[in-house]
């Protein structure tokens, strides 16, 4: 994943923290992604050092 696939808006997950929950995109400024995860606020994610996971927006589960 590439800093360009993150835009503001998108849910995300890091895989390294998973108690952090799910967080989503404030803003992404090159490298540099501003996060406001569910359990550990807002959190700046350098993505050339560390690995976000988009994950669909939180919700009814689909069947």
């Amino acid at each position: 994943m590439t800093p360009f696939d993150m835009v503001p808006g998108a849910w995300v997950r890091l895989p390294a923290k998973p108690d952090w929950g799910l967080g989503q995109v404030q803003s992404a400024d090159g490298p540099r992604i501003t996060v406001n995860f569910e359990h550990a606020g807002k959190q700046l994610i350098r993505v050339d050092n560390a690995s976000l996971e988009v994950v669909f927006p939180p919700g009814p589960a689909q069947a």
